[in-house]
């Protein structure tokens, strides 16, 4: 990994890079999906008060391969459904624009649940409200919020990434365990005075919403012989050679098909370091390495990555000046030993159903502090992500999974981001206490070619304006600095 600051593949390779990528499912009017990729008819609701007595017919019970996405067209939803189409009135037609969703219907068994639409740019201004069915028991469960999350995570504007054509809108996740129900509201609203939320008939929905259920399947897609997912991949030896070729990424640091990047001392890390950066020169080779103990990071290999669902390239940038930190506001009713199929549903989201060419996230870390790798092309390597829209460029993203804007993050989590903030900022000589220049590629709090002074370690709140990485995890972001300060020998 000789070099790997100054990559010869860089960003300006990325348009050579977009390989043909299944796209979402559209509207019901286009090609005809896959029935691996979409639900069945939707069966009757039960009345209130009554039984759900609904089950899968034979097609959504038939065995599908590991991980699959359903996806299902939302339906207007109107207060009247027995009034005649022709005698609706211009209320109940504003209502029906405003408000969609799906009843109540079993469906083939999910994880995870989002909402995507077709417009990338287009915002969803509302409310977004599921509940669903546990596999196990057959208990409905209350309704959730879906944070509506409108394009702040996302691909910089104008790289091939968001240029590609398959890209969508869409909420954020939500985590729901084992589930094989669900019912959906989606409510167009807008914020009235004091906060609170009012009914409207306009801004109308986005067009094309779509919900999308995802199975994480069992962890094995990645390993040879595991199923492959994506006919676009060419089968399984294409897989096979993208899985390889992702764990050849981290070669100079871990043997090839390593579940795991073990963790080092702080002196065996600044040996590794003047190897990683034998391709300075020899005034920088001279000068004190703050950088520190490498953690231990579970690799792509390690979660059960199907690296046949990605675009099989790399891209980097140049450098990592600054660390965004994210929450992935997908709730907090995950258990640690579930944290690698949440990891697998997020992955499969990002790609399959909104269109990015791998995970957004460089790090993903779970609230027992273990940190994963994210988008594909090497920990150690500056790989082009899409986190922060804006601010892709020169920077990692981290992101926490679950929700933080009400929930403390564990002390296990924060210690975490200070551990691979002071590895990795310490590869490219950056202090995590400091400051640092980053030119926005354009955001909704900086026009495009402003240089912007931010925090080496930053929250995505401060290159674009939104709520992540939630009010109680951007808190912790000063103890974060300090200890990945320390942690470098500052």
């Amino acid at each position: 990994m000789r070099g790997f600051l100054a990559s010869s593949i860089g960003v300006t390779c990325a348009a050579a890079l977009a390989l043909p990528l299944t796209p979402p499912a559209l509207a019901a009017t286009a090609r005809p999906v896959p029935t691996t990729e979409v639900a069945t008819a939707a069966r009757p609701a039960p009345h209130a008060g009554t039984p759900d007595t609904t089950k899968t017919d034979r097609r959504a019970a038939e065995p599908s391969a590991a991980g699959s996405t359903q996806s299902l067209p939302l339906e207007p939803l109107t207060r009247n459904r027995a009034t005649p189409s022709a005698s609706v009135s211009a209320s109940a037609s504003a209502s029906a624009s405003a408000e969609q969703g799906l009843s109540r219907r079993a469906v083939r068994r999910f994880s995870l649940v989002g909402v995507i639409w077709d417009d990338p740019h287009a915002e969803l201004h509302g409310r977004v409200h599921v509940r669903t069915r546990a596999a196990g028991t057959g208990t409905w469960s209350g309704w959730q919020d879906v944070e509506t999350h409108n394009a702040d995570h996302a691909a910089d504007l104008d790289t091939p990434e968001s240029t590609s054509g398959r890209v969508r809108g869409a909420t954020a996740p939500l985590w729901v365990g084992d589930s094989d129900g669900v019912e959906l509201r989606v409510r167009s609203e807008l914020q009235g005075t004091g906060g609170r939320s009012i009914a409207v008939s306009a801004p109308s929905l986005p067009s094309g919403l779509r919900l999308e259920l995802v199975d994480p399947g069992e962890g094995d897609e990645a390993l040879p012989g595991g199923p492959v997912d994506s006919p676009r991949t060419g089968g399984l030896n294409t897989e096979t050679s993208a899985a390889t070729d992702a764990s050849a990424a981290n070669a100079d640091l871990a043997p090839l098909g390593a579940t795991e990047i073990t963790a080092l001392s702080r002196a065996a890390t600044e040996r590794e370091f003047y190897t990683l950066r034998a391709g300075e020169s020899l005034e920088r080779q001279r000068a004190k390495p703050y950088v520190g103990p490498r953690p231990r990071i579970v690799t792509r290999r390690g979660w059960g990555a199907n690296e046949g669902l990605r675009e099989r390239k790399f891209v980097y940038t140049k450098k990592v000046k600054a660390a965004f930190v994210h929450h992935t506001a997908s709730g907090n009713k995950y258990r640690c030993s579930q944290s690698p199929s949440l990891i697998r549903s997020i992955y499969r989201y990002h790609v399959k159903s909104m269109g990015w060419r791998d995970v957004g996230y460089n790090f993903l870390i779970d609230k027992c502090g273990k940190i994963y790798e994210g988008r594909a092309g090497g920990v150690a390597r500056p790989v082009l992500g899409a986190h922060t829209l804006g601010f892709n460029s020169n920077s990692m993203g981290i992101a926490v999974l679950g929700s933080y804007g009400a929930k403390k993050p564990s002390s296990a989590a924060v210690k975490a981001i200070a551990r691979v903030t002071a590895w990795k900022l310490g590869l490219y000589r950056m202090n995590p206490r400091g400051k640092t220049y980053l030119k926005s590629a354009g955001s909704n709090l900086y026009r495009k070619g402003k240089k912007v002074r931010l925090n080496v370690i930053s929250g995505h709140r401060d290159g674009f304006k939104t709520s992540c990485p939630g009010r109680k995890l951007y808190g912790k972001l000063g103890s974060a600095r300090t200890k990945a300060a320390r942690y470098q020998g500052r």
